[in-house]
């Protein structure tokens, strides 16, 4: 059982200082290090997965991970990065949503093959880029997500090499990446990769797909407007084709709970990679994004991955309070810095952006610091001159792209300019600012 109680909101009122105090830790912390970001509070949550990790949307603080940087077959959540270059290549003006297209027979086989989830694609028949896009997300369309691939780069294997150099891009070094779908590589018949053994899969760790969600709704976040659908029909010739989303956890499918009103991204199984799940759900004005791997797959009825995922979502839920704050605010402690050769001594700062912080409900102060004590002017106002870390208690808050703290832009207040040689030179000889 899990906890379907709506989980009490504290109304949190964000000033020029950052503090922040719970009613009370349900969840004890741990101090944190470089090296225990992989598994960052992994026992205080028992998943019954290979691997997890939760994080803010948009900041990538890491708020829960569990074996998250270890390399597991991740399915057809391979399908968000075809996704993303999809929605890419329209935005470039290379596809257009109502372009259509011809499927391949090699594609055509993998499409009406049983054993995988599909839309049924006929030989000769055209599709609209807009038909295969919402089929790759909802019904997770193996032959669909092929013919986006096939459309975007010519061939199976070309699209897989740009797959491949867009996670690069992103900084995941250990990727392998065989088929733009995620089926094991021999599953495509012709249209496998080339020298690559038939059972290679697709693998990243649950730390890749966190930055390939967060890259995707960063991005393209119309995504989600598709992503939670429940049901929508494929047309084809007069045939229609009842898609259901896999994600049960949608409004209307058999694991949707009020208090986890999820509305993304992909699930994903195989015999290898058992049952994944990452999934995405706005939460007091942030947007969480959790990712579980490895659950337990006894049929295609079995729901653990989204029981883990509620019991992820609940802890995060449980253990938090996203706490915003707007372009600007300043931070107690690092109001101001220090300005070498200025009108003024000093300059004020503040948050060079929105920001919000997932602050532990453990009693403690969130406090800020910044990573510099001073800057040379001349200085203009909104000008980025260092990042704030923060702290609650002794318990660094840590992210996706730095474990040893979270990095958030501070900017200048106003502007501070340099003063001239003389008043140097003047300042040099009789002291003073």
């Amino acid at each position: 059982m899990f906890f379907s109680k709506k989980i009490k909101r504290v109304a949190i009122t964000t000033v020029a200082a950052v503090s922040i105090f719970s009613c009370g830790a349900v969840f004890a912390t741990t101090p944190v290090n470089a090296d225990t970001t992989s598994s960052y509070q992994a026992d205080q949550v028992k998943l019954n997965v290979k691997s997890a990790i939760a994080i803010d949307s948009d900041s990538g603080q890491i708020l829960y991970a569990k074996n998250a940087a270890q390399t597991l077959p991740i399915a057809s959540m391979t399908k968000l990065v075809t996704v993303y270059l999809t929605l890419q290549a329209i935005k470039n003006h290379k596809l257009s949503w109502d372009q259509k297209v011809k499927p391949t027979a090699p594609i055509v086989k993998v499409a009406n093959n049983a054993e995988y989830s599909n839309v049924p694609l006929k030989l000769g028949h055209s599709y609209t880029i807009r038909q295969l896009y919402q089929a790759t997300l909802i019904e997770s369309a193996n032959g669909a997500a092929m013919l986006l691939g096939q459309t975007i780069a010519g061939s199976q294997k070309a699209f897989i090499d740009q797959m491949r150099a867009q996670v690069k891009k992103w900084g995941i070094e250990d990727a392998k990446i065989y088929t733009a779908c995620g089926l094991p590589n021999g599953n495509l018949g012709k249209d496998a990769y080339p020298g690559v053994n038939k059972n290679a899969e697709n693998t990243m760790s649950a730390k890749d797909m966190a930055i390939v969600g967060q890259k995707l709704i960063s991005a393209f976040p119309e995504v989600l407007e598709t992503t939670r659908l429940a049901h929508l029909n494929f047309k084809d010739a007069g045939h229609v084709t009842k898609m259901a989303n896999f994600n049960w956890m949608l409004k209307g499918l058999s694991q949707y709970d009020q208090a986890y009103p999820v509305d993304g991204l992909k699930t994903g199984n195989t015999d290898a990679a058992g049952a994944c799940f990452i999934g995405t759900v706005q939460h007091n004005g942030a947007r969480l994004l959790t990712v579980v791997m490895g659950a337990r797959h006894r049929d295609g009825t079995d729901p653990a991955r989204f029981e883990q995922t509620k019991k992820l979502m609940n802890y995060v839920f449980t253990k938090y309070r996203p706490v915003t704050m707007t372009a600007g605010s300043q931070m107690n402690g690092a109001k101001t810095i220090k300005v070498t050769d200025g009108d003024n001594a000093t300059t004020n700062l503040g948050l060079k952006n929105k920001t919000t912080i997932w602050d532990p409900a453990d009693g403690k102060t969130l406090v800020a610091s910044l990573n510099k004590k001073s800057v040379e002017a001349p200085i203009k106002k909104d000008q980025t001159v260092g990042d704030y870390q923060f702290k609650s208690g002794n318990e660094k808050i840590v992210s996706l792209s730095n474990p040893n703290g979270m990095n958030v832009k501070a900017k200048a207040l106003s502007a501070n300019n340099k003063v001239n040689f003389f008043v140097r030179i003047w300042r040099w000889i009789f002291g003073g600012r």
